[in-house]
């Protein structure tokens, strides 16, 4: 019988990076996620971190965190080139693993990983907060609710612009840098959550850096059954991110925002929940806003994810799974095709 009020699961934070500044303090409260432990391979850096979030314990090296036997779960937001090693290595510890988007640098990493979590018993999801949103939910109840009939077709994007291009990661391929694996992996993960299924094939474009990273990105996806989908990212724009499902008796719109607000200001500069349905074939159609509860993602992401450790939901952990596969191999199809200037397509 489950408790009343379960424990809340024990997470670490392998590393003080701004996205785990973000994550830590987004967290910081919640009644389901108790985050005890952060580490650092500076010591004074990882103090310095726990004493502004309120965090127990610092550790100086990410072994150390990985020991930790009073932790249940990792958090990893460390740079893409580093997530497929330390998710194995936590997991191969006994720990189950949050980890940031994207989950590893191709599918053969990504496979293994999850070879890795079912050989070690423990649980392993990849954080895209905006997939935990209630604005995707409400996304995903217009199109079960048959509010727009069936998809043909739909476009997602997003960018920004670089700062700092001499020192930021991004511009670093060899951490796995790059517009489609940083920016690119969103609208690529919105098209999976839509579509279903990974496409037949794809055809792409991109323009290079300098470093040799890809700073931006469009492709094409084509589905078996006839359905049509293009992505676009970017590192050398204005900030940008917006999809459009067109379907044969309607059109959604969205922002699929990781973070939302309800009041007209937020601190951190959140931005109200962005969602529109139009039923109806016709441009004379006016569009409906759909509302939202609204919260960071990160929060919402760490509680979904205390929420299957907790009752071992391992449909919802597999259907993730598939996903996060999905999207692997897509990545991986779009870089070729980039990279050639030549139509991929994959294997199922």
């Amino acid at each position: 019988m489950t408790p009343l009020h379960p424990a809340p699961l024990r997470l670490g934070v392998l590393g003080c990076a701004n996205i785990a500044k973000q994550f830590a303090r987004d967290v910081n409260g919640s009644s389901q996620v108790s985050i005890q432990a952060v580490a650092s391979r500076d010591l004074a850096k990882a103090q310095a971190f726990a004493k502004i979030f309120h965090i127990p314990r610092a550790h100086g090296s990410y072994d150390a965190l990985l020991a930790d036997p009073a932790l249940d779960a990792l958090y990893i937001p460390l740079p893409n080139s580093l997530h497929a090693e330390w998710a194995i290595r936590a997991m191969q510890a006994g720990k189950h693993v949050l980890c940031e988007k994207p989950l590893a640098l191709n599918l053969a990493e990504v496979m293994h990983m999850f070879q890795v979590a079912r050989q070690c018993g423990v649980m392993l999801l990849e954080a895209y907060p905006y997939w935990f949103q209630p604005q995707t939910r409400d996304l995903l109840a217009c199109l079960s609710h048959d509010k727009i009939g069936e998809v043909r077709s739909m476009q997602a994007s997003f960018g920004f612009t670089v700062g700092n291009t001499d020192t930021n990661i991004r511009m670093k391929p060899d951490l796995g840098g790059g517009a489609l694996l940083d920016a690119g992996s969103y609208p690529l993960s919105l098209i999976r959550l839509v579509m279903g299924c990974a496409p037949e094939g794809v055809m792409a474009h991109a323009n290079w850096a300098s470093t040799g990273v890809d700073i931006n990105l469009m492709a094409t996806l084509f589905y078996a059954d006839g359905r049509r989908a293009q992505m676009s990212c970017a590192m050398d724009t204005a900030n940008h991110r917006r999809a459009t499902i067109v379907g044969s008796r309607g059109t959604v719109e969205t922002e699929y925002l990781n973070h939302t607000r309800d009041s007209q200001t937020h601190a951190w500069g959140y931005l109200p929940s962005q969602l529109r349905v139009r039923q109806g074939i016709a441009n004379s159609v006016p569009f409906e806003e759909i509302r939202s509860a609204s919260g960071s993602g990160f929060r919402f992401a760490a509680e979904a994810f205390a929420k299957v450790v907790r009752e071992q939901d391992m449909p919802a952990i597999d259907r993730a799974a598939a996903a996060s596969h999905d999207i692997a191999a897509t990545l991986d199809a779009i870089q070729a095709s980039a990279k050639t200037g030549q139509a991929v397509r994959l294997s199922h």
